[in-house]
């Protein structure tokens, strides 16, 4: 049975730090990219992140880039998502999903095969 299963969220302040962590079971972790997307109220969902386990590769949405750090554990697997200068606009529902393959655009939701139940970052002012 695939899973993904996300943790770290919280409240944090704006300027802050949370670390999220994904962790993968039942598929074989080297032959997907994992992707982080994030939903605000009243918002679509969007990729903020992503990696490929097989070469390592990235990608980070403009409005992250420079704050936010994916890294993949593959003897683990599992895919942490470092998120430094937090915003108020980072507030979001954080969900990792799996595709197979490897980066190669920017992440589309529709393209992601499995996703996890998601965890609520929220950021003050």
């Amino acid at each position: 049975e695939v899973q993904l299963v996300e943790s770290g969220g919280g409240l944090a302040q704006a300027g802050g730090s949370l670390r999220l962590s994904c962790a993968a079971s039942g598929f074989t972790f080297d032959d997907y990219v994992i992707g982080w997307f994030r939903q605000a109220p009243g918002k679509e969902r969007e990729g903020v992140s992503a990696i490929s386990s097989s070469d390592g590769s990235t990608y980070y949405a403009n409005s992250v880039k420079g704050r936010f750090t994916i890294s993949s554990d593959n003897a683990k697997t599992t895919v942490y998502l470092q998120m430094n200068s937090l915003k108020p606009d980072d507030t979001a529902v954080y969900y990792c999903a799996a595709r197979w393959g490897v980066i190669t655009h920017t992440p589309v939701p529709s393209f992601y095969d499995y996703w996890g139940k998601g965890t609520l970052v929220t950021v003050s002012s």
